[in-house]
């Protein structure tokens, strides 16, 4: 393409000086175009750098030609005269019509047309044919890289009407090159072996090797080769080189042979540890930041570990800009390497603006409000990441990018980037959860209501156990020092029976009014009061309701129902330093909370919870990470009704089992049963039902290996986890009188009977789950097996449903 484009251009020269039969300069008259369609003849003067009444000879008149060149407008131009008329005869470039990729796999079609735009090839515009070559010699370097080199691309040019082509890139990639051998030469002190295993190519395997992944590339090639290199570094050998590596390909172009010569050295030892430069006075705490002392192997990364720790100390202390360099001197006799670090912090950077993008939805001060670092004050490290942190746990948000621009000597811009995730869910339709069952809904739930950053739900929904309507709201900045407020007002109808709990119906409405006031970055106090009704009818007489109600018969109504009013106190403390505030990846959480109802209730109780989430990476990124997870649940009675001590009401009991406490287990159906006194032959018997009836105690564990779900595109793995889990826990009932019920036979279901009254029927399962941060709200699939479990228990291998992510 390219000689066809010189040769265009020496036949244009060729007829400028067969065209015009004179030598002389002349005056120009006039200028003209012979041949513009699309190219407007001001356009095209414009090009010229030649006017009207100009004097011009050959040589001036040959750069016009060369100008209008190199306006890329034309494929080819004539000159000639007709008299002092100077006539440019041209053909334009064509226009780009359409252009057509086949036959491209390894490269998308977004990939290609982004590349061939940077190129000015794309439709629209003119073709420049002097390009394609070009483009056809870097696409194909492109598969040279990773592997594919018997990979083509031709470029197809059709005419068609009105000056107009259609583009069509034909590729043939080919089959990508197989390693067949990787040899490392001159390594005597760590074999092929120990060297080989830690690269991520590796040779051609057989069958069996599944995951070997023997595709060369040359990019993958170059940091294999960098891991050898920090592999000798960190081990001393300070004088490590690769001298030459060497890629053979076979004649067929489908295989490969990788040669490394490496020069390994001798070991190095740290002789000492000096500082160079300003440390502002800060010499002992900048000491301690070292990893390694005198005597110890010399390491790289440690090296490098400590300039990151230096340079985050200043960050904290607002020197935006520090410079920490490494300068070992070497000691070739004693085998020693003195660490010398030369450190600048420059001067201290102050934040000229914040400027924040990616909220489409949520407004600009919600993520002010959470940040900790402000402008016209002196940029902190630590307040950059407690300010990403706190944009995290807000749960809006599927990742958070802060990056520093520099303005000036002391003035940088911060750079607030966020992706918008969903934080709750509008709903009008049809559910169905494995403990649930089918579920009718409608409503609003909105953990970011219109961007405001507030809570507002409304919902009314049905499923096979629970009728339940709800309006709340809940703003996180009642006043501007992050104290909260909201309210809630409740209506629900519980049908006991179908939740695997001994059959009942509860009828409850209520309202509650709550707050918070922050403590510190970390840590939060919660308070709420509130107001409930409980209507308690359609009662089956077992023994551990009659117990009840030996103490609070006096409240029930001629049909056996009864309506209970109770006014309550809730204080929740939080420590939660969270990553993340959905699918997080570090930190932990901790959520202590004490209900107790006030004198002059119905029924005078207290129950304190305690709940820990403690998440750990495995991997840098924290896609790979562990989950630690307890929780501990007590409740009683205080004071005395009508001369009784007063017990925590059965409708308030502690239920374990289902996907949110124990996996592997029906919904509620861990813990005591209920158990029934009759009469055999004259003689007390009792049998029990295999329904639970719950427990004034519980507890629960869990420990969960969190890994990026297999197959799945990279876009949706910020929003999907898989993870493999172990579950344990119990529920138990403090007043159960086991020595009073033990002198009786049993007569039915006697595998359940037990001492209810304290802990040692742990239930255990195992299994694997995996959690979609869907548009429509948290979808959650288990697959669980119990490991321990008791005659009679209900266990659930699959379950499905829409609810809490942890």
């Amino acid at each position: 393409m390219f000689k066809k484009y010189l040769l265009a251009l020496a036949l244009s020269v060729s007829t400028l000086f067969s065209s015009l039969s004179f030598a002389e300069s002349f005056t120009v008259s006039d200028l003209q175009f012979e041949g513009l369609q699309r190219v407007t003849l001001g356009a095209a003067l414009l090009s010229l750098p030649i006017r009207e009444g100009d004097v011009v000879d050959d040589y001036e008149l040959s750069q016009a030609v060369k100008k209008l060149y190199s306006s890329a407008h034309f494929e080819s131009i004539e000159l000639f005269r007709n008299g002092s008329v100077v006539i440019f005869k041209v053909k334009e470039r064509p226009t780009i019509s359409a252009i057509e990729l086949t036959g491209n796999k390894k490269l998308t079609e977004d990939q290609i047309l982004d590349s061939l735009k940077a190129s000015s090839i794309q439709v629209g515009e003119s073709l420049d044919r002097t390009v394609l070559s070009n483009i056809e010699k870097s696409l194909e370097d492109f598969y040279h890289s990773v592997g594919k080199y018997s990979a083509q691309v031709e470029t197809i040019v059709t005419p068609l009407p009105r000056n107009r082509v259609s583009l069509q890139f034909v590729f043939r990639e080919g089959l990508t090159a197989k390693i067949e051998q990787i040899n490392i030469v001159g390594n005597t002190i760590y074999s092929d072996g120990t060297l080989l295993k830690r690269l991520t190519l590796s040779h051609s395997g057989g069958w069996w090797d599944f995951f070997a992944d023997d595709n060369y590339q040359k990019q993958k090639l170059a940091g294999d080769l960098e891991v050898i290199k920090s592999y000798y570094l960190d081990r001393g050998y300070i004088r490590f080189k690769i001298d030459e590596t060497q890629v053979a390909l076979r004649p067929n172009k489908k295989g490969v042979y990788v040669t490394v010569n490496v020069t390994e050295g001798d070991m190095y030892k740290v002789g000492d540890v000096t500082f160079i430069g300003d440390l502002l006075g800060h010499d002992e705490d900048i000491k301690t930041l070292v990893t390694f002392e005198k005597g110890d192997t010399y390491s790289a990364s440690d090296v490098s570990a400590t300039e990151q720790s230096i340079r985050k100390y200043f960050g904290r202390l607002g020197y935006a800009f520090p410079e920490v360099n490494t300068y070992p001197e070497i000691d070739d006799e004693t085998h020693t390497v003195v660490v010398n670090f030369s450190i600048d912090p420059g001067q201290r950077g102050y934040v000229r603006h914040i400027n924040i993008s990616g909220n489409n939805t949520t407004k600009d001060v919600v993520l002010r409000r959470e940040m900790r670092q402000m402008e016209g004050g002196w940029l902190s490290s630590e307040a950059l990441e407690t300010s990403r942190a706190r944009l995290n746990r807000l749960g809006f948000f599927s990742t958070v990018n802060i990056n520093t621009e520099r303005v000036s000597e002391d003035l940088v811009d911060v750079s607030v980037n966020v992706a918008e995730q969903p934080s709750g869910n509008f709903n009008a339709g049809i559910g169905y959860g494995t403990e649930s069952g089918l579920s009718l809904s409608a409503g609003v739930q909105q953990n970011n209501f219109l961007g405001s950053g507030d809570k507002v739900g409304f919902e009314v929904k049905v499923n096979d156990y629970s009728l339940n309507a709800s309006v709340n709201y809940d703003t996180p900045y009642l006043t501007k020092d992050a104290v909260s407020g909201g309210g809630r007002i409740y209506y629900d109808k519980f049908e006991a029976g179908d939740a695997n709990i001994v059959d009942y119906t509860n009828t409850t409405y209520g309202i509650r009014l709550s707050t918070g006031f922050p403590v510190n970055e970390i840590n939060r106090l919660g308070f709420s009061v509130g107001w409930e009704n409980n209507g308690i009818s359609e009662l089956q007489s077992y023994e551990q309701l009659r117990n009840f109600w030996n103490i609070y018969g006096s409240l029930q109504n001629p049909d056996g129902s009864a309506d209970f009013q109770n006014y309550d106190i809730t204080a929740t403390w939080t420590r939660n330093n969270l990553d993340k505030g959905q699918l997080a990846t570090q930190g932990m959480m901790h959520t202590l909370r004490g209900k107790i109802t006030v004198p002059g209730s119905d029924i005078q109780f207290f129950k304190i919870n305690f709940d820990i989430r403690n998440y750990q990476r495995i991997t840098d990124d924290g896609e790979w990470t562990t989950l630690l997870r307890g929780s501990l649940g007590y409740g009683n009675g205080y004071g005395q009704f009508e001369g009784n001590d007063q017990v925590l009401p059965f409708f308030e009991n502690y239920f374990v089992g289902g996907y949110r406490t124990l996996r592997g287990f029906s919904n509620n159906t861990v813990g005591p049963r209920a158990m029934y006194i009759g009469q055999s032959n004259g003689n007390a018997t009792s049998s029990y039902t295999d329904s639970a009836v719950g427990g004034n105690a519980k507890y629960t564990l869990s420990a969960e290996l969190i890994f990026p779900a297999p197959f799945l595109d990279e876009a949706y793995s910020r929003q999907v986890r898989s993870s493999l889990f172990v579950d344990a826990g119990e529920a138990w009932d403090t007043e159960y009188n086991y020595d009073a019920y033990s002198r009786f036979s049993c007569s039915y279901n006697c595998d359940y009977a037990g001492d209810y009254s304290k802990p040692g029927r742990m239930r255990a399962s195992f299994g694997t789950q995996l959690t979609w941060v869907s548009p429509m709200g948290p979808l959650i699939f288990t697959l669980a097996l119990p490991i321990k479990e008791y005659e009679g228990d209900r266990t659930e291998i699959f379950s499905f449903n829409i609810g809490d992510v942890f």
